[in-house]
């Protein structure tokens, strides 16, 4: 994929790498870095119709991919669990997931979520049903989940997903059984945003956490 690379994608690129390797510096190797920026990058690629974002969803996605490596690898836990919410498009049902889970555990824990197949946007339905409850997903994006994104969860709940899921011993899993909004309008997706609601506080209280109104 880089040789196909525009000169400003290029510049994008090399930037977010030099914002990367600031930050994980006592971490990872440059080498490191560029790679998980470069894979980043090319698993957007390869199913983006509209290449303008690339290097910023990819500079995001890796920052978020090397901070599971580094917990994985460091073996060590700051005490803020991680939750999972993992479908097939990463464009419904997880998306708004994670949008209540950050929204009420705030600073407590923290929520990725990812797709066994991530499409091309976030459903707009979704979007517009949790901005109803005043949560803002509208910068999300799908993205799949990787094997460290994964192995540095604690929890990790799938939602339609099936033998895609990933399956990892020493993780805490539920399977949430929830209608796909994929093509719904906003009417029909209400019901699932409020189930998955009760679900998320469901869950924060199963770990311990308040739930912040």
């Amino acid at each position: 994929m880089t040789d196909e690379l525009t000169i400003d994608q290029r510049v994008a690129l090399k930037t977010a790498a030099t914002r990367l390797q600031t930050e994980f510096a006592d971490t990872f190797s440059v080498e490191t870095i560029e790679r998980f920026l470069q894979s980043s990058y090319d698993q957007f690629a390869e199913r983006a119709s509209v290449d303008k974002y690339l290097p910023l969803l990819a500079e995001r996605f890796a920052r978020q991919r090397l901070h599971a490596l580094g917990r994985v690898e460091s073996g060590r836990n700051d005490g803020k669990p991680i939750v999972l919410f993992l479908c097939t498009h990463n464009a419904g049902r997880s998306q708004m997931a994670m949008g209540f889970f950050s929204h009420l555990a705030g600073d407590a824990a923290l929520a990725w979520s990812g797709g066994s197949e991530p499409g091309e946007e976030v459903n707009p339905a979704a979007v517009d049903a949790m901005a109803e409850r005043g949560i803002d997903i509208s910068r999300e994006y799908p993205k799949p989940w990787t094997d460290e994104i994964v192995r540095a969860a604690d929890v990790v709940v799938t939602m339609g997903c099936g033998d895609a899921c990933p399956i990892f011993p020493g993780r805490r899993y539920e399977e949430w059984v929830l209608d796909d909004p994929a093509g719904k309008g906003v009417d029909d997706v209400r019901p699932i945003r409020d189930e998955i609601e009760r679900r998320v506080r469901q869950l924060l209280a199963d770990l311990g956490l308040p739930a912040h109104s």
